[in-house]
């Protein structure tokens, strides 16, 4: 009998334990917090009536420093490739590099979780297309707000979702003599399945 006792007792201080563990658990972010976040994005389309073809890659690695619990700041490098057919007859195949910083917002929490995020960002990039006889370079400016949101899988490692360019602001000009700047500006509204509108962007952060 007293065995029993002593093996209940134990089992009841183990599980104790872990609770205690698993509620000592947080997931989010503290001032002095680091992250650093890989995004991914993919566009395409394709219309077989008039053999027209895009498709979009880009990637952003960005590090990020936390000014409090809920604001965060840093800078990323972005790098870019664009195709593009027309009626089947390449019409451009560019790639692009660029920098940029942002600040980041996180305004509300959806569960324990989930962390839902606004951010600002203006980068300065450069297109080099390679489709003609000669290189065409286009360089832009360009200013963004974005949303988004973090999943903690771990507390040191979230999923990552987000809607580029939701509002966004675009100043434009190819490197060559005589060339004019084109702006742009765009409010992201979107479909059903994207009511915000904005490009689509996934990936990973990992806090430190």
């Amino acid at each position: 009998m007293k065995k029993l006792l002593f093996t209940a007792a134990v089992a009841v201080l183990g599980f104790t334990s872990v609770s205690a563990q698993e509620e000592a658990k947080t997931f989010g972010f503290a001032e002095g917090d680091l992250f650093i976040e890989g995004m991914v994005g993919f566009n395409s389309t394709n219309d077989k009536n008039t053999e027209d073809k895009t498709s979009n890659f880009n990637i952003s690695p960005k590090v990020g420093y936390f000014m409090s619990e809920d604001l965060a700041i840093g800078g990323e490098l972005s790098f870019q490739s664009i195709k593009s057919e027309i009626g089947g007859v390449d019409a451009a195949d560019a790639s692009g590099f660029g920098v940029g910083a942002f600040a980041r917002y996180y305004f509300l929490d959806l569960g324990e979780r989930f962390k839902t995020f606004t951010e600002f960002g203006v980068d300065y990039n450069s297109l080099n297309d390679k489709s003609g006889s000669e290189d065409v370079k286009l360089n832009s400016f360009n200013a963004g707000l974005d949303l988004g949101i973090n999943y903690f899988v771990t507390e040191k490692i979230a999923l990552s979702f987000g809607l580029k360019n939701v509002l966004s602001f675009s100043s434009s000009k190819f490197d060559t003599d005589g060339a004019e700047a084109v702006s742009e500006f765009n409010l992201g509204f979107g479909d059903v399945a994207n009511p915000f509108g904005g490009t689509a962007n996934f990936g990973i952060l990992f806090k430190l």
